[in-house]
């Protein structure tokens, strides 16, 4: 039965993932952690972690997911349930706006779903820092490296190397 929730609620979240996996940590969450009690709030933030700094793609993230909830046939299913669905429908879209040319809609198409991934983006952030910031400090660091990484171009695996440091040096935040 577990392995059938994994494949249906990653199937779904597959559709909706506008601007990429990381579009819909916030359903991730909410299905993983929330929903059936597959992983803590610490778990998730780890295996959110985890997924960034790892190379590949950010859909790694449900992969582990998957094998915390059910093991090796948990991270098989996941990873097939996230990438098939969405490959199917790009598949498909890419070849109707071939297919139309440069019809008007493309144009509204893009300007409309431009601020919905950002939105998604922004949440799931929101979703993580709630995840894993207990009190001012934690916050802090999160304010801190937010804005470090929206007016510069340090290399966002330097940002997190010096959140660490600081939630070490203040105890663990």
């Amino acid at each position: 039965m577990r392995i059938a929730n994994i494949a249906l609620a990653f199937g779904l979240a597959s559709v909706l993932s506008f601007g990429g996996a990381n579009t819909i940590v916030p359903q991730l969450q909410l299905t993983s952690v929330a929903d059936h009690g597959w992983l803590t709030d610490a778990q998730f933030a780890d295996c959110f972690a985890i997924s960034q700094v790892t190379p590949g793609p950010n859909t790694l993230l449900v992969t582990l997911i998957g094998f915390q909830a059910a093991g090796l046939p948990g991270a098989l299913v996941a990873t097939l349930a996230i990438t098939l669905p969405s490959c199917l429908l790009a598949f498909g879209v890419t070849r109707l706006w071939l297919r139309t040319g440069h019809a008007r809609w493309h144009d509204a198409l893009e300007l409309g779903l431009a601020p919905i991934g950002i939105g998604l983006v922004a949440a799931a952030g929101i979703i993580v820092a709630r995840a894993v910031d207990h009190g001012l400090p934690g916050w802090a660091v999160t304010a801190a490296a937010a804005a470090v990484l929206a007016m510069t171009k340090v290399n966002p695996l330097a940002i997190i190397a010096a959140g660490g440091v600081a939630g070490w040096l203040a105890g663990g935040l």
